[in-house]
């Protein structure tokens, strides 16, 4: 797997972790315990940090970049879906990044909050704890997420990473 230090920035990436050989990880960047990074992600932590935590997933193509001066966080039991990006934000615990969202700089996205499909949030946003954000620009209906809802596909992605660990092989 195309893993590259950076300068003086190797990642740091937990040995129960699940990277896919052709994702991409660069430079500042600490993966967390039983997360996993997927075909085509790419975190490159060149402009400054990028953090995963536990058990979260970054999915496929996902994109995950970072700014001077603000570390791009990304808390635990969090799913990054496919095609999003996240650049010099904070997405907090259980959270949900749905597919093709963007979170952009110095954004919060609350506890267990969903960012829909497609949504945009926006430079300095703040989404509340369990709440969705929907639309371009991303607009908030506050409370409606019910506690622990993200936490079946989190840990399904969590599931995911030992299976993969063992099972996946190439076959060309």
């Amino acid at each position: 797997m195309p893993i590259y230090a950076l300068g003086e920035f190797e990642p740091e990436i937990d040995s129960s972790a699940y990277i896919h050989s052709e994702a991409v990880i660069i430079g500042n960047v600490v993966i967390g315990p039983e997360s996993s990074v997927w075909p085509h992600a790419v975190l490159r932590g060149d402009d400054g940090k990028i953090e995963v935590g536990a058990r979260s997933s970054v999915q496929d193509n996902a994109v995950i970049h970072c700014i001077p001066d603000v570390v791009t966080t990304v808390g635990d039991d969090v799913t990054l879906g496919h095609l999003c990006h996240l650049e010099g934000c904070l997405i907090e615990d259980e959270a949900l990044v749905g597919v093709g969202a963007v979170v952009l700089h110095n954004a919060v996205v609350g506890r267990g909050s969903i960012v829909g499909a497609n949504a945009v949030v926006r430079n300095g946003q703040k989404i509340p704890p369990l709440s969705m954000a929907l639309g371009v620009p991303a607009q908030v209906r506050e409370g409606v997420v019910k506690e622990g809802t993200n936490m079946l596909n989190a840990l399904s992605y969590q599931a995911r990473g030992p299976n993969y660990t063992k099972n996946l092989r190439r076959v060309d």
